[in-house]
């Protein structure tokens, strides 16, 4: 088994630029600086890193990531229902510091075992994993855990669903998942071990171990990411 999974952030939409709260399919196209991004996804993915299979989420800006990428590589394209971004519920299509606050506060307690905690209208972590993880143990089990498979596998998702997927599959501590946002076409590198596990061998451009910082008086990932000019869903 030494393929692995990349599952890739997709490259900026027009509501990251805006730090939109856009999480409902089909959601934001891509900017010209996210199919850029796409591009230079592809240049850094040829010869033995280039991927044998591409698989992208319903959402409008993954699957035109995947189409750049695609064309780039020659590869075809794999639409895959269940991998869209966390479900705000009201709080779509809000951009407002209290609504990002909110957001937050609930994802970071996700990340620290509470998963079944609602977004207002929306969907519980619970329910995220629930979509999101059977399609990733469908791609191993097709793919990866087959002794012939020796290339990897790009699913280009969402950021804060591939955060808590990836933290809760192999293992990564969750203050160190808030603390590390993935920006457009960052990814996180997971590959399989024995017994159905997963090891993280990247989270973006970091490698194991995966140590949080503690954060400095008076600040933490809900009061960062407000204060932050970065997209809250990365």
């Amino acid at each position: 088994m030494s393929g692995r999974l990349v599952l890739l952030r997709h490259g900026q939409s027009y509501a990251n630029v805006d730090r939109r709260l856009d999480t409902r399919p089909p959601g934001a196209a891509l900017t010209p600086l996210g199919r850029d991004q796409a591009r230079a996804f592809a240049t850094f993915s040829q010869g033995p890193e280039r991927p044998a299979l591409l698989a992208h989420s319903v959402a409008t800006r993954a699957s035109q990531t995947a189409a750049v990428i695609g064309a780039e590589l020659y590869l075809p394209t794999h639409e895959v229902a269940g991998i869209h971004e966390v479900q705000v519920g009201e709080l779509e299509n809000r951009n407002d510091d209290e609504a990002i606050a909110e957001f937050n506060a609930i994802y970071e307690r996700w990340h620290h075992g509470e998963l079944d905690v609602p977004l207002p209208g929306g969907e519980t972590g619970n329910e995220l994993l629930d979509r999101y993880v059977p399609v990733l143990t469908d791609l191993r089990m097709r793919y990866l855990d087959d002794d012939d498979w020796n290339r990897d596998i790009v699913v280009v998702s969402h950021g804060a669903a591939i955060r808590l997927a990836a933290a809760v599959l192999a293992g990564v501590d969750g203050y160190f998942a808030l603390d590390n946002h993935l920006g457009n076409t960052d990814s996180v590198v997971l590959a399989p071990i024995t017994d159905g596990r997963w090891s993280c061998v990247r989270w973006g451009a970091l490698t194991p171990p995966f140590y949080p910082v503690p954060p400095p008086h008076g600040a933490g990932p809900v009061a960062d990411a407000v204060r932050s000019s970065t997209d809250p869903m990365g």
